[in-house]
């Protein structure tokens, strides 16, 4: 069952692996600083478009960003 806040812990965890900060993610997603860091802390999800494009940028599948699966790929 899909858990915000482990989708906003690997999110977060993608992101500082890429060594980007949360400003770098929100430009890439076309969102706002705070709403990366609501994703991060479970506070909110994001569209499917954006969802998408997350996993594209940071080259997983969409099932280990939704916690279907822990392998990356």
């Amino acid at each position: 069952m899909f858990n915000k806040n482990q989708f906003g812990e690997r999110l977060r965890i993608l992101r500082k692996r890429a060594n980007e900060n949360q400003g770098d993610l929100a430009a890439i997603l076309d969102v706002t600083i705070t709403q990366i860091s609501d994703m991060e802390t479970g506070k909110r999800s994001t569209t499917l478009e954006k969802f998408a494009l997350i996993c594209e940028h940071y080259q997983v599948s969409a099932d280990y960003l939704l916690g279907f699966q822990d392998e990356e790929r």
